[in-house]
Order: C-alpha cells, then sequence, then structure tokens
C-alpha cells in the first residue's frame, strides 16, 4: 500500500483502536450490519456508527445499501485489503475479547441460517418440482470447474447468486468474489450458505442484474446460473455482464436449452422458455465476446417432459497489453483483430 506518510498516519490512526480493530476483524469474516455489530460488540449503535464512519473515511471498509439495512464490508480495493489483513493478522485468536467476539458472531450467523431454512421450507416444493426434470446440478458443477481451470485469479462476480452456491464452489479459485441479486430472502440464504461453508473471501450484495453495483472492467469471471429464463431482455443482461469483465475475462452461462415446456412460463414465472446456441452465440458477440465452449447435459429417461441444461463460456476479445515504455509495468488495452 505505496501512500503519502500523513495518509499513512492516518490509516493507522484509524485502526489503531481496540474496537475498531475488532470491526476489522469481524469484517474479515464476512459481511455485517449495524445491528450485528452492536449485538457482537455490546456496544451502543451511535458509538459502533462512529467508528464504522472512521474505517469509511479512512478507505479500510465499504458500504452498501440492501433495503432499509446497510451492510459493511472489508475495502474493494486489493491494497487496503491486504494491508488489513495484514494488521489482523498479528492479532491472536486466543486473546479473550477475539474468543467473545468469535462466539457472538457464530450466534448472529446462526440467526441467519435459521431465516435461511425457514424461506427454503417454504420454497422447496417448487424447486424441487424443477430439478427434477434435469440433471442433478452436481454434475453441472463438475463441469464448471473442469472448464474453468484450477488456475487461481482475482475476482469473480456471479449475477443472480440465489443461493451463492456458485460463490461456493470457486471459493478457492478467486481472491475476491461478489454476488448479486434483487431478492433480500435469496441474499438471506446466500450469506448463510457461504458462513456454513466457511467462505470469506466473497461477499452478496442486493442489486439489479441490469446496473449491478460493482465496478466496470474489474472481474476475471462473470457467471450469471439460471436466471437468463426469468429475465424479458437476457441479451441486455449479457451486455450488461460483458462490460464488468475485465480484458481477456469470462463470462460463464447456465441456462436451459430451447424446450416446450409451457407450464414453467405459467406456473414458475419463466419468461423464455430456454435458448438456442444460435441466440446466445449471437448476444455474446453483440457483447464482444467469442464463444469459447459449449456444452449440453441432456436428462436420463424418454418419454417425459425434460430439460436440457446448457453452459456457455465467452472469452472478452480484449487484452492487456505491456507498455514497454512505461517503467511502472502499467498496462493498456488491446483488441485482437
Amino acid at each position: 500500500m505505496h501512500v503519502a506518510l500523513d495518509t499513512m498516519v492516518d490509516t493507522l490512526k484509524a485502526a489503531a483502536e481496540s474496537s475498531r480493530l475488532r470491526i476489522l476483524a469481524l469484517l474479515s469474516r464476512g459481511d455485517l450490519t449495524v445491528s450485528d455489530l452492536t449485538e457482537i460488540l455490546n456496544q451502543s449503535q451511535p458509538r459502533v456508527s462512529r467508528h464504522l464512519k472512521l474505517l469509511l473515511d479512512a478507505g479500510l471498509i465499504g458500504r452498501y445499501q440492501e433495503g432499509s439495512w446497510a451492510f459493511f464490508r472489508l475495502s474493494d480495493f486489493d491494497a487496503s485489503r491486504e494491508f488489513v489483513l495484514g494488521l489482523i493478522g498479528g492479532i491472536s485468536k486466543a486473546d479473550p475479547q477475539v474468543e467473545r467476539d468469535l462466539e457472538r458472531l457464530a450466534a448472529v450467523k446462526r440467526k441467519r441460517q435459521e431465516r435461511a431454512a425457514e424461506y427454503f421450507s417454504e420454497n422447496a416444493a417448487s424447486w424441487d418440482e424443477i430439478r427434477s426434470l434435469h440433471v442433478p446440478d452436481r454434475a453441472v458443477e463438475n463441469a464448471l470447474l473442469a472448464l474453468v481451470g484450477k488456475r487461481p485469479f482475482q475476482s469473480m462476480l456471479d449475477l443472480g447468486t440465489g443461493t451463492g452456491r456458485l460463490l461456493e464452489i470457486f471459493a478457492p479459485l478467486y481472491r475476491r468474489g461478489v454476488g448479486i441479486d434483487m431478492s433480500r430472502e435469496m441474499l438471506t440464504v446466500a450469506r448463510a450458505n457461504l458462513d456454513k461453508a466457511g467462505v470469506t473471501n466473497a461477499q452478496v450484495r442486493q442489486g439489479d442484474i441490469f446496473a449491478p453495483p460493482v465496478e466496470r472492467d474489474a472481474f476475471d469471471l462473470v457467471s450469471i446460473h439460471q436466471v437468463l429464463h426469468y429475465l424479458d431482455d437476457p441479451g441486455r443482461a449479457i451486455g450488461e455482464a460483458a462490460r464488468l469483465l475485465r480484458p481477456s475475462g469470462r463470462l460463464v452461462i447456465v441456462d436451459f436449452a430451447s424446450h416446450t415446456l409451457e407450464f414453467l412460463r405459467e406456473e414458475h414465472a419463466h419468461q423464455r422458455l430456454g435458448f438456442s446456441d444460435k441466440q446466445i452465440a449471437e448476444w455474446l458477440n453483440d457483447a464482444g465476446l467469442d464463444v469459447e465452449n459449449s456444452q449440453d447435459f441432456a436428462p436420463s429417461g424418454k418419454g417425459e417432459a425434460k430439460l436440457t441444461v446448457k453452459l456457455w463460456l465467452g472469452r472478452d476479445r480484449r487484452i492487456l497489453i505491456a507498455d514497454p515504455s512505461d517503467d511502472t509495468q502499467s498496462t493498456r488495452i488491446g483488441e485482437i483483430a
């Protein structure tokens, strides 16, 4: 983190207080609200809010709104995150105060899991009916993992994250993951699932897939998993997703192949009855992406109404070209002819 001396002093001052260090340590384990932090720290809301403002002003944490709730997280900037993680990495987990904080954090996360379980129980029948029509999710997940590969990358964005499952399975590969979903109920489910899986390098936020609350040209991998068939303008969603990719970044889409099961439109709010390879390829091309791979996952059994799951992988045509005249190794964006 290379900054001016005075800036570094101000940053250290912001962090050099026991409650604020405790907050940073807690946020390193996931996003939390003011109410969560008030409960964990056993401090008044005004006091906690004051600590959060100082950390925000120093650029060590970030804030985003989700309906009437405000969530706080470690900064999205890699340098700031590394700085914070370096600071709290030296704190002993055996410290009595830290142990109490982690116990209370676990209680907060248990409440999330209870809310998630309640939502699942209310909607399980609907989801199970659709799942019965296609191959098991695990088969598609294994294909996704094989397609993306084992090489680590910087950042991932999951649009329409739902249960947060893709953030969970790719967590060992990315340094920072973000999930976006419009449904606060699904975000509750996703947070609970990520907590249960011990995923601390991902966060989920409420947002519109057509205007995601994240920076552009910032992600190595963007995923849209079983979302496009709910949208009235899937092509626009693909275009927006492409703008979020870094040069040479990849967009992975999982959805249904074209089908004729009208009851999904009538009973489950599907606006599109699947997609053809041609249609997805046209949308990817319009967005400046090349189709790099596509796969089919046909269900077993004959004579029944079934759904074929499709996987498409597109890659951004732009590449980063090192500028030899720049001693700082900065890069510029080029395009493959």
